[in-house]
């Protein structure tokens, strides 16, 4: 349910606010409003706007194991320093 809220503004804030609406093409009332759910979600969330956007995607997918993880890092790691071996470096 949409509600009435009445600002006292400085009148070069009125006159920013109408004129980046007509360029926005956008109401006031749009801005402000998208505004403050900005500000509402940073408070819940304590992430970045960008990080917001991806946080939770992967909590669907399993965690992967550490031992593996550093498994296949060294082999990638020791496979690359084969290969400058090879070439005498």
């Amino acid at each position: 349910m949409n509600r009435k809220l009445t600002l006292s503004l400085d009148s070069d804030i009125v006159e920013f606010a109408h004129d980046f609406s007509k360029k926005s093409h956008k109401p006031i009332s749009k801005i402000i409003e998208n505004y403050f759910l900005e500000l509402k979600n940073k408070n819940n969330v304590g992430l970045p706007r960008d990080l917001q956007e991806i946080y939770g995607i992967f909590e669907k997918y399993d965690a992967p194991d550490k031992k593996i993880l550093r498994k296949s890092f060294h082999e990638k790691h020791h496979e690359g320093n084969r290969n400058f071996r090879s070439l005498g470096i």
